[in-house]
């Protein structure tokens, strides 16, 4: 079959906008997942998740290097950037569904199939599946025939081969942008691996590799080359109960085990949306509130990402700074709805200035 494949510099500024997008995307479902635990509850899951939802920055932030090395430009808050839950992604697929939702075993179980490993067995890098009107990114249609992405290291794939071909092509001018936008380790720390500045091909293709192994365990390995295990795996743990240690098979870790409260969660709202909150009043103002804060956190990465990476470390902060926030919301239930509490929403409202 006939695939349409990264071509020119334009197809590779569409392609690294949406892998910001998807990298992005991922972040809603971890940290509701977080704010819905009881606090000073399930420390060990909440340290897994957390570690991953900074990662997931991480590999953003990454995706922004290279986005900006190639003469992009970032933004996070265009329109339709932040996904409406539930979505499909990383392309399209309908074999399962990502939304923001508590804490759960079928949540942790979504949470495998984002990061699940770049190739099954028995599968290529692209899977023949109808596409889904609830696609994450339902304007970008990168394939021809029904073709999709596995999963998103397979995506991620095809981007290093596009940088491959057009650097092979136009040499060193690939790589023309601005290199004071580049976010360098400076401006970032994160406990496992290191920010990659992307001036050439070598370092484009070390960001690429970072973001494949860190998340998905590219080709099925449980650890990176930094020795840290991938998302995959972190995650698998917290449904088989116990840690991986080096020299552990997938599926079967022999570390110490760890311990997980599934009931210690709030039963919060799953896919919650502005609309579901028209009442004036107290849970209303702090929804508002918080989709206005993450509306902030939105803008700052953007001036971050478009020449003060100093912003950045500040930026992360925010992430977990207006948990205050959610939880201001998440212990009251939903008006209406038995059994059921509210939930935050990041939609984020207009952006704002940052200095």
């Amino acid at each position: 079959m006939t695939l349409r494949r990264i071509a020119t510099v334009e197809d590779l500024h569409s392609y690294l906008h949406i892998a910001m997008q998807l990298e992005h995307a991922t972040i809603p479902p971890y940290l509701t997942a977080l704010y819905s635990m009881h606090p000073t509850t399930n420390a060990d899951a909440y340290r897994v998740i957390r570690v991953v939802a900074v990662e997931e920055m991480l590999h953003l932030t990454l995706a922004a290097n290279l986005l900006n090395a190639v003469g992009g430009t970032p933004d996070l808050t265009a329109e339709g950037f932040v996904p409406t839950y539930p979505a499909h992604l990383p392309d399209g697929e309908t074999d399962f569904e990502v939304g923001t939702r508590a804490f759960s075993r079928d949540t942790i179980e979504t949470f495998l199939q984002i990061e699940r490993p770049a190739v099954a067995e028995g599968e290529t890098r692209f899977v023949a599946r109808e596409r889904s009107s609830r696609a994450l990114l339902p304007g970008v249609d990168a394939h021809e025939d029904g073709l999709h992405f596995f999963s998103i290291g397979e995506f991620y794939a095809e981007i290093g081969e596009g940088i491959r071909r057009l650097h092979d092509e136009m040499g060193d001018d690939l790589f023309c942008g601005d290199p004071a936008h580049q976010v360098g380790p400076a401006y970032y720390y994160s406990g496992g691996g290191a920010i990659v500045e992307v001036t050439d091909g070598a370092s484009a293709a070390a960001a690429l590799r970072l973001i494949s192994e860190q998340g998905e365990g590219l080709g099925g390995a449980i650890y990176d080359e930094e020795g840290e295990l991938s998302h995959y795996y972190r995650f698998q743990q917290l449904l088989l109960g116990r840690y991986y240690q080096p020299g552990d098979r997938g599926g079967a870790p022999t570390g110490p085990p760890l311990e997980v409260d599934w009931d210690a969660v709030y039963p919060v709202m799953a896919d919650a949306q502005l609309d579901d909150y028209t009442e004036p009043g107290d849970l209303r103002d702090a929804v508002l509130a918080y989709s206005a804060a993450y509306g902030e956190f939105l803008t700052r990465l953007t001036v971050a990402f478009t020449g003060r990476p100093d912003l950045l470390l500040e930026a992360v902060g925010d992430m977990f700074r207006i948990k205050e926030l959610a939880s201001q919301i998440i212990r009251n239930p939903m008006p209406g709805d038995a059994g059921v509490n509210a939930a935050p929403v990041f939609r984020g409202l207009a952006p704002v200035e940052v200095s």
